[in-house]
């Protein structure tokens, strides 16, 4: 489904302040797969998700998705392959237009272009539909600007967005850790069930440790741009933070990790 092959990527190449960001990155996530990617700052996580979607370019490396070399395709033609949510409930969405104009805009992206009213009849029902699993009562306002909802229903709403248009990969960029705690586990048993009903291949980066051992069904560390650690589907039924900690403890005694590596 997604397969990246020796991605590397370095900022200002050649000056005092040359940062390798990505080294030779490979990874492979099948349809269907929940991978979480764990790392601390600086580690190339968000890089890693830039180059995915084409908002970025390895200076080597292929980006395929669904059998299709993207690596060429800028943001907005890898679009209609990709969904993605920020860490910011302000991202995502367009504050001064309304949820039904902002949910018309994303559900656009992977139909035909054309000159017929962007909100119908019809699709105001597909809308309401859609904002009715979010159990939150969006769907009774439509018309709503959606600078005035909460972050909270802000991140539901950009979660909605990015799936319901049946993405080949889901990107979820930290998209619970801005919110209070109540409002983050919403959002997280929303992203639970969104991803399990639509059976999407979904990447997504956390600094939770707790929550990268309990989502998903594989899990990546990484650290100064290159993937340390790896759980496959068999490792991550039964993975625990403590087995991270050891990892952790494991590499550092080995020199391969600094301190800033661990993350809570």
């Amino acid at each position: 489904m997604l397969e990246l092959n020796q991605i590397y990527k370095v900022f200002n190449e050649g000056t005092p302040d040359e940062k390798i960001a990505l080294n030779q990155i490979s990874l492979q996530v099948q349809q269907g797969d929940f991978v979480t990617v764990i790392g601390s700052n600086g580690a190339g996580k968000s890089t890693l998700f830039n180059i995915i979607a084409g908002r970025l370019f390895a200076d080597h490396g292929s980006v395929t998705i669904d059998g299709t070399d993207v690596s060429g395709l800028p943001e907005h033609k890898r679009s209609k392959y990709i969904g993605r949510v920020f860490q910011d409930p302000m991202a995502g969405t367009s504050p001064t237009l309304t949820i039904e104009e902002n949910l018309a805009i994303a559900y656009a992206r992977v139909q035909r272009r054309s000159l017929r009213p962007g909100v119908t009849a019809r699709r105001r029902l597909f809308f309401k539909a859609k904002l009715e699993t979010l159990g939150l009562g969006l769907e009774n306002r439509l018309q709503a600007k959606v600078g005035l909802l909460s972050g909270g229903e802000r991140q539901a709403l950009s979660l909605l967005m990015a799936t319901f248009t049946d993405p080949k990969i889901l990107l979820l960029d930290e998209h619970t850790a801005a919110l209070d705690p109540s409002r983050a586990e919403l959002v997280t048993n929303l992203t639970k069930t969104l991803v399990e009903n639509g059976k999407l291949t979904t990447i997504m980066i956390t600094h939770n440790m707790q929550q990268a051992v309990d989502l998903g069904n594989k899990l990546v560390m990484m650290d100064s741009g290159k993937i340390i650690y790896e759980a496959g589907e068999e490792t991550k039924k039964n993975l625990k933070v403590q087995d991270l900690l050891n990892e952790f403890t494991k590499m550092k005694t080995n020199g391969e990790l600094s301190d800033r590596t661990l993350l809570v």
